[in-house]
C-alpha cells in the first residue's frame, strides 16, 4: 500500500501539515492527482451528494472544477485526534456567467494507517459576492505562504 505522509496518529503540527497538503492539492485543480490522497474505498458526503470510491471522487472533482472557475481555497485546522482531522475552509470561484461566490464550510476527515483519507464529510454554504468583495487574489495554484489565512480575514 502506498503511504501518504504525514501519517496518523497526528500531532498538531502533522495535522496542520496534512491540512496544508490537502489545500495545495485542491488548489491544483488536478482531479486525478488529488484523488490519489483518498483510499480506494473512500466515502464522501459533499453537500447532499454521497460518493464511494476514489474513481467517484475523481469524477466529482472533474465536474466541480469544470463548473467552479478560478477556484482558490484556504483550509484551516480546527481540531485533530489520532487519525481524524476537522477543518474549516473558504473558497472563491465564479460560474460561466461571471457570477462570483465565496463558499464556506467544515470538513471531517478520517485516515487509514497509510495516511489516505477514508472518509470526508463536507458541509458547505455558498454566498454570492461581487467581484469587488473577493479576498483571494494569488495566481491560480498553491496559496503563497505569506498570504493571509481564514482567521486573518475573520472568516
Amino acid at each position: 500500500m502506498d503511504t501518504r505522509p504525514p501519517l496518523p496518529p497526528f500531532t498538531r503540527e502533522t495535522a496542520a501539515q496534512k491540512v496544508r497538503l490537502a489545500e495545495d492539492g485542491w488548489n491544483s485543480r488536478e482531479p486525478k492527482r488529488v484523488a490519489l490522497a483518498y483510499s480506494e474505498d473512500t466515502r464522501w458526503r459533499n453537500r447532499a451528494e454521497f460518493l464511494v470510491g476514489r474513481e467517484a471522487a475523481q469524477a466529482f472533482l472533474e465536474r466541480k472544477w469544470a463548473r467552479e472557475l478560478d477556484y482558490r481555497l484556504i483550509k484551516e485546522l480546527w481540531i485533530h485526534e489520532s487519525a481524524r482531522i476537522a477543518v474549516r475552509f473558504a473558497y472563491e470561484w465564479h460560474d460561466d456567467s461571471g457570477h462570483w461566490f465565496r463558499s464556506y464550510g467544515n470538513e471531517n476527515w478520517a485516515f487509514n494507517a497509510a495516511g489516505l483519507m477514508t472518509h470526508r464529510h463536507a458541509s458547505i454554504n455558498d454566498a454570492p459576492i461581487s467581484e469587488t468583495e473577493r479576498k483571494f487574489f494569488w495566481p491560480l495554484g498553491r496559496r503563497p505562504d505569506d498570504h493571509p489565512g481564514l482567521s486573518d480575514f475573520g472568516f
